[in-house]
């Protein structure tokens, strides 16, 4: 089994990620389960603390909002790829190495909670989104503002492409009309990425994302839902009803190309699911430890040099859920480490978020299984964890539209020839 090292200039920030997954994250978990919709006021401190690392270069690359891409053949040589010392040529040095130190620090404070993770302020999959398509002049004026993502429509499911929320411009101003469900953290963000389309009849070329802001009148809250898992993160509907936006807080390019015009705002996902697939690793890696502990105060352990079909069941299944998990760190060490070095990722992102989901489903089900009545009752936290694992395998883009995107990429077929 590979056995995994994490880059040396990475680890103060994942132990100070580990350490607040269990120390704060996990001691307040219930708490905040129970309590759905309340806002975990000791995330405020939580916050203080990842921007005071921020400002002093010690924890570069803590969150979502930081996760940016090279300029693809930026530099030269080879870097050190995450595993057994081995090392990958790449066109381009890693720069700043944000995607891959994010990774590893969602998925320990993902091992405390994955909903807490999702409500830290300024850490937002908005604010990763604006990490990936903004000028430079948008990112600055953006810095410090914690932003949710709004793409899900009524009707419309996984398919981006098919968004019916218009964006007419109207002067110095873009107006907005249409309706977003489940925008994570929507009701306490302070800024809403918004995609919508400037010209239906041109599909998905003419899709933009637009920063909005929460107080703006014409992005009216419907309701807050209630959900499965991830109960401490906040779950929004909104319609917009004329929603007047700048023109200015258009993110990135406001032409419209015929020819890879969606691509820019689909750098996003390629962006966005390695992290989702972090989340998804961080809440395995906690089912596992946690029933590996309960197996051998009963007197079940795992003997990692003998065949698994010499053990008990339980060992087996271990050992089975153990290498789901390493090829899914795996596949989304290497998704985050090609953002980094400006190679396009987008089927190695979508390998990533479908392995990591999947595992994470079928891995924390497992250990409920295996921890038969402790493992099913709420004294222990590995049945919110099966309720929480079910979102990490749909949102983002669901389980069949990550196949869907790989079959397309190794087929060399588009989004009309495979549907």
């Amino acid at each position: 089994m590979i056995d995994l090292e994490v880059p040396r200039k990475f680890r103060p920030l994942v132990e100070q990620a580990r350490g607040m997954a269990e120390e704060v994250f996990r001691p307040i978990s219930r708490k905040y389960d129970l309590a759905e919709h309340e806002y975990p006021r000791e995330l405020d401190l939580v916050s203080a603390v990842i921007d005071g690392m921020s400002s002093s270069g010690a924890g570069q690359g803590a969150g979502a909002s930081s996760s940016t891409r090279a300029a693809e053949g930026e530099g030269e040589g080879e870097v050190a790829a995450v595993g057994s010392g081995r090392r990958l040529p790449a066109t381009g040095k890693v720069r700043n190495g944000s995607n891959m130190s994010s990774a590893l620090s969602i998925l320990e404070t993902c091992r405390g909670d994955v909903g807490l993770t999702l409500s830290i302020p300024r850490q937002g999959l908005g604010n990763a989104a604006i990490a990936a398509v903004a000028n430079e002049e948008q990112k600055a004026r953006y810095a410090g503002h914690w932003a949710a993502m709004a793409i899900t429509e009524p009707e419309t499911g996984s398919d981006s492409g098919a968004i019916r929320t218009t964006a007419v411009r109207d002067g110095d101003e873009y107006v907005l009309n249409g309706e977003k469900i489940y925008v994570t953290a929507g009701e306490r963000a302070e800024l809403v990425v918004v995609w919508a389309t400037l010209d239906r009849s041109l599909g998905k070329q003419a899709i933009k994302s637009f920063v909005v802001r929460r107080d703006n009148p014409g992005l009216k809250l419907v309701r807050l839902e209630h959900k499965l898992g991830i109960r401490a993160s906040d779950t929004a509907a909104f319609h917009l009803d004329d929603c007047r936006v700048p023109a200015e807080d258009l993110l990135g390019d406001p032409e419209i190309r015929i020819e890879g015009g969606f691509g820019g705002a689909m750098q996003t996902f390629d962006n966005t699911r390695p992290l989702v697939a972090a989340m998804a690793l961080g809440l395995t890696r906690a089912s596992l430890d946690l029933t590996t502990e309960l197996l051998a105060k009963a007197g079940v352990s795992v003997d990692w040099d003998r065949p698994a079909y010499t053990q008990s069941y339980a060992a087996a299944r271990l050992l089975q859920m153990e290498a789901d998990y390493e090829a899914a760190h795996l596949l989304t060490m290497r998704a985050a480490w090609m953002a980094d070095n400006g190679k396009p990722n987008s089927m190695e992102a979508s390998m990533a978020k479908a392995k990591a989901g999947r595992t994470c489903v079928n891995v924390s089900l497992a250990c409920v299984e295996l921890a038969g009545a402790t493992g099913y009752a709420e004294r222990e936290l590995l049945e919110k964890w099966a309720r929480d694992s079910k979102i990490l395998d749909i949102f983002e883009g669901t389980q069949q539209i990550q196949l869907l995107v790989v079959a397309r990429r190794l087929l060399g077929m588009s989004s009309s020839q495979l549907k």
